[in-house]
């Protein structure tokens, strides 16, 4: 899972490994309903951010960016959380998606002066944003509650090879495979020597259950940190949201899938030493 960090705000932008989660966003029909349900959820407190194309509500817990919110400019446009990976130089991560199969949907471009963002998409479907930081950096607190900890991308199963293909050549992620014969799943670490561990972590890839609706497209799935699972659960049905996933127990935590009270899913995760 995410490394557990907060960072002092402001100053030059963090440097972290290409491919790592740097950011993520949602984007809501309603942005003020939005700030209400993940401020009372998490106890997140907003700003107003200056250097986005259009309205836009940077996240903050104990006084340190954790996330985004942002309306949608099209009802077409889902109703969805997005996560945003780190990148030195988008341009030329922009080509290599394209060369490894990808499909960049917004061109490189830049957001005044805090960096430069893309949204691609991989083999199986699955949206994803990139970000150069200038500068502002991404995650100022993860893997702390009421901030980021994990995402994974889910895939269909006849996109899975192609998928895991595209993450290896894109981002040269280090990989293994869960022993559990149960869980068809694939741990990304980042580029580098050595066997990759839980320790250097950074995200993965699963498949699509059987159990899904049919029509359930490949995505990445962000979870946030909490102190208690089930607690949290109980104030997200509270403020509006519904549950796809009772609370379970795993040897990382204990986890749910929840959806916003706009339709945004995400998950919640207590660590074993707060399950």
């Amino acid at each position: 899972m995410a490394a557990t960090t907060a960072r002092t705000p402001g100053g030059a932008p963090d440097e972290r490994p290409e491919g790592t989660p740097c950011w993520a966003d949602a984007l809501l029909p309603d942005l003020e309903a939005g700030k209400r349900f993940y401020g009372e959820l998490f106890g997140w407190t907003f700003t107003a951010s200056g250097e986005t194309y259009g309205p836009y509500a940077t996240a903050l817990s104990d006084g340190l960016r954790v996330a985004g919110l942002a309306p949608k400019r099209d009802g077409r446009m889902p109703t969805a959380w997005g996560v945003h990976l780190a990148t030195a130089d988008a341009v030329a991560l922009a080509a290599r998606i394209r060369e490894a199969g990808g499909q960049i949907i917004t061109a490189p471009m830049r957001v005044g002066t805090a960096g430069i963002t893309a949204l691609a998409a991989d083999p199986g479907g699955a949206v994803f944003g990139i970000w150069q930081a200038e500068r502002r950096g991404g995650f100022e607190k993860e893997g702390l509650p009421g901030s980021y900890c994990w995402t994974e991308v889910y895939t269909r199963a006849r996109d899975k090879d192609a998928v895991d293909a595209f993450y290896a050549s894109v981002f040269g992620y280090r990989t293994r495979d869960l022993d559990d014969p149960s869980a068809d799943f694939r741990v990304w670490s980042p580029a580098g020597s050595g066997e990759p561990t839980d320790a250097d972590a950074i995200g993965g890839r699963s498949v699509i259950g059987g159990a899904s609706p049919a029509e359930m497209p490949a995505h990445f799935l962000v979870y946030f940190a909490v102190a208690d699972c089930d607690e949290t659960v109980a104030a997200a049905l509270r403020l509006g949201g519904r549950v796809t996933e009772d609370p379970f127990d795993t040897p990382y935590g204990r986890i749910a899938l929840l959806t916003d009270n706009q339709g945004a899913a995400f998950a919640v995760l207590a660590e074993p030493k707060a399950a």
